[in-house]
């Protein structure tokens, strides 16, 4: 049988603007007001995954206005500077409030480019907002005040309707979840919802942001990372989006927590599937990348330097542990079980090994001496994957094989 299609596909994950960093300037202003000299800079969405331009502004705050606090708590929000954090709240207060633009209390582009970035990340659900412009005001050496205005992509009215729309989608895809259930089994719905509902389109409409998931079903890695802050948000299970490089390309996925300890999502790769041998493609969820150690994290991903992350080695969350597919010892009648389960419910099951030498001790009884036919009652033949990356075999059964 041949190897996963969406572990061919999904790795090559390219969203161009998913993390990319695009600086637009500045450039010195061709107008004076009140005698002041003004740069203008753009900022793309997603602005995060490169290093910005040098600068010589100072990081102090100018003013001290109040603003809200809502993001307390919030993991990117929680790695600014306590002057980031200021000028954060003023930037997501502007955004939500749709307000057209606002004077930051801030000297340093560069600072706000990193509060805008943190905002994004713990954000996913900011569907009516591209990034944003800003402009400085100097008079002679002395910078006045920096102002900053979002990239809105549609107006308040048509924000609403959207917000409404999705409203509608979300409420029935979380149907069948509540908020009392389990972190893991939070996580595993939200993460099975997208592989189930979801298709990986390159080029796709809207998809950097969650229109292209809830009412388009056809998005990128960055459309996913933002669906399942989202939608995990929606649960009360803390995540942030994080944004670098998977097989050299941009790439985003979720760091996320459950019960007290942090794993790595990453649902555009959870979105599999495989094909026979007579060409015939079957979806298939690919549970590797669900609640993923910081060590098996980087077998395919490089994260960037925007924010600094933990080192999660905590395990009692992952599926495989969780769903007694994690195999440590030879126990053929415990492996058959799990077998026969599967076969009767017509679906694939993949089994992780501790070590090569028991994958390859299951492989050679169940697949090359048959006896998956001594548990899987009438089976005729046995399709399967291995993967000695992760010690795996995958056992595809289909009640029309």
């Amino acid at each position: 049988m041949d190897g996963f299609k969406g572990k061919a596909a999904a790795l090559l994950c390219l969203a161009v603007l998913c993390v990319g960093y695009a600086l637009l300037g500045p450039q010195e202003g061709a107008r004076e007001e009140a005698g002041a000299q003004t740069e203008t800079g753009r900022v793309s969405a997603g602005a995060h995954g490169r290093q910005a331009e040098p600068h010589t502004a100072d990081s102090k705050i100018l003013a001290q206005p109040g603003r809200e606090q809502i993001s307390v708590g919030k993991y990117a929000y929680e790695s600014l500077p306590e002057e980031g954090q200021f000028i954060y709240d003023e930037m997501l207060s502007a955004i939500l409030s749709h307000t057209e633009k606002i004077t930051v209390s801030t000297a340093d582009t560069e600072l706000m480019r990193r509060a805008y970035a943190a905002i994004c990340s713990d954000y996913g659900g900011l569907f009516w907002v591209d990034g944003y412009v800003f402009t400085k005001y100097t008079k002679g050496e002395e910078l006045m005040s920096l102002e900053f205005a979002p990239k809105y992509t549609m107006t308040e009215e048509e924000r609403k309707a959207t917000q409404a729309q999705i409203d509608g989608v979300v409420e029935e895809w979380l149907s069948g979840i509540s908020v009392n259930d389990t972190d893991y089994d939070k996580a595993k719905y939200v993460y099975d919802l997208l592989a189930e509902n979801t298709e990986y389109v390159q080029g796709a409409p809207d998809s950097q942001n969650i229109v292209s998931v809830f009412l388009r079903r056809q998005t990128v890695c960055q459309g996913y990372a933002c669906a399942v802050q989202y939608l995990l948000g929606q649960l009360g299970v803390p995540s942030v989006i994080v944004s670098g490089t998977a097989l050299g390309e941009p790439h985003a996925w979720n760091l996320i927590r459950l019960d007290g300890e942090y794993y790595y999502m990453d649902a555009t790769w959870g979105n599999a599937g495989y094909r026979s041998q007579e060409g015939v493609e079957t979806p298939f969820t690919d549970y590797n990348y669900m609640a993923m150690t910081t060590e098996e994290m980087m077998i395919g991903h490089i994260p960037g330097a925007e924010m600094e992350l933990p080192e999660c080695t905590a395990s009692a969350d992952n599926y495989f542990v969780r769903e007694g597919y994690d195999i440590q010892a030879w126990e053929p009648d415990r492996i058959g079980l799990l077998l026969a389960e599967a076969w009767e419910q017509g679906r694939t099951v993949t089994l992780r090994f501790s070590d090569e030498a028991l994958q390859g001790q299951a492989f050679r009884y169940f697949i090359e001496e048959g006896h998956a036919a001594d548990y899987c009652s009438g089976i005729q033949e046995i399709n399967y994957m291995e993967d000695s990356q992760w010690r795996e075999i995958s056992f595809c059964f289909s009640r029309e094989g």
